[in-house]
């Protein structure tokens, strides 16, 4: 691929060994899990006509697929000195305009009606902040990226600092 594409997923390597500034893991809320148990439960209701040994073990595998769904979809958002990786997406620190943060109703405007059709979104339901990220590649057509977090405040910080390297 001849052109580069900033919002690509590639897997996330920290150039050079620079530190971390910021990481975060957008792990499913504890209200979450409840929902994920009384499904999973749901398997006992349907199979105990058959037996409850075959309503258990279904609750049991309805669970440990919920369970490992979750985990496995789980995004990460890590700033180090030289990139910038939400999800499966990674940019170059240089190519990061303006950052803002969002909460409550002004993130639910971001996440609706203000949102742009081109931008890059990792979003999770659970999570009511975003944080807005500006591109500024020229060659790509991705406007922004809207991920949620439950640190705005520090993502932004982390994004502001500059990647001042000799």
């Amino acid at each position: 691929m001849p052109e580069s594409t900033a919002s690509v997923p590639v897997p996330h390597h920290s150039s050079s060994g620079t530190g971390v500034l910021f990481t975060e893991k957008l792990w499913p809320s504890p209200w979450i899990w409840i929902v994920v148990v009384g499904l999973s439960a749901a398997g006992i209701l349907m199979f105990a006509p058959i037996s409850i040994t075959a309503g258990i073990i279904a609750a049991l595998v309805l669970f440990a697929i919920m369970t490992t769904m979750l985990v496995v979809s789980t995004p990460a958002i890590v700033v180090d000195r030289d990139t910038v990786q939400v999800g499966r997406a990674t940019i170059q620190r240089e190519f990061i305009g303006a950052v803002t943060a969002y909460r409550k109703d002004e993130a639910t405007a971001e996440r609706g009606t203000r949102l742009h059709g081109l931008a890059f979104l990792c979003l999770r339901g659970w999570i009511d902040p975003v944080v807005r990220i500006e591109i500024t590649d020229p060659a790509d057509r991705t406007p922004y990226w809207l991920t949620s977090t439950r640190r705005p405040e520090e993502l932004v910080a982390a994004l502001a600092k500059q990647a001042s390297r000799g």
